[in-house]
């Protein structure tokens, strides 16, 4: 695509894409920066591998770069790179015959407190104070219980941060399949985490957080 033809509203990853296939490999280094870190995250989340997951960051963000005339820029950047990482995570997952997104945490990221704060937002009483140790704990063992859809739509929307639009394309699902899967995943780790133990004081039950808005 001529830069010079392309819409002046594009966003920010649409423009860099712009970029790319109008010749200038630094948009690439750009892209690269921006979302190395959510892909990582992603990808260690649903493997519990830190080497496995910097091997599939690069080789995602190496299919983006061979594939970028592929891209029609239409603000669906996001979720056109998250199914090409998802459908890598899938390869693995099958090529090594074991389900790699239930295996034992074996490190944290750098954005885990501030992430693992809107998480606890979320699906716990903001009455029930928990320690952030246990907090991580307890969300990185209870993810391994819930459905593998379920879970990467979580991992997704709460550690790489996509909206539920995005992950609908990453997913190749409905927005509606997305929302729900969102909401179910809230509810049963809500459920799990008061069957331990994690519940408000009288009247805290009333507030329930797996009732909050999902975002469009």
């Amino acid at each position: 695509m001529d830069p010079a033809a392309a819409p002046q509203n594009l966003d920010d990853d649409d423009q860099l894409m712009v970029r790319l296939q109008g010749g200038d490999a630094s948009a690439f280094d750009e892209l690269v920066e921006r979302h190395q870190g959510p892909l990582c995250g992603f990808f260690f989340r649903n493997t519990r591998d830190r080497q496995l997951a910097e091997d599939l960051t690069q080789d995602t963000l190496l299919k983006v770069y061979h594939q970028f005339w592929d891209y029609l820029p239409s603000g669906r950047f996001r979720g056109w790179m998250f199914r090409i990482a998802r459908n890598l995570l899938i390869d693995d997952v099958r090529r090594k015959r074991h389900d790699a997104l239930i295996r034992a945490v074996k490190g944290s990221t750098a954005d885990e407190p501030d992430i693992l704060h809107r998480i606890a937002e979320d699906i716990v009483p903001p009455e029930v104070h928990v320690e952030e140790r246990e907090f991580t704990s307890l969300v990185n063992a209870l993810l391994e219980e819930i459905p593998r859809d379920q879970r990467e739509t979580f991992t997704l929307h709460h550690f790489s941060g996509l909206s539920l639009p995005e992950i609908s394309d990453a997913m190749d699902v409905p927005l509606a399949t997305s929302k729900s899967r969102l909401r179910l995943a809230r509810e049963k780790l809500s459920e799990k985490l008061a069957a331990r133990g994690m519940k408000g004081p009288p009247g805290a039950e009333s507030r329930k957080t797996i009732e909050a808005p999902i975002p469009p």
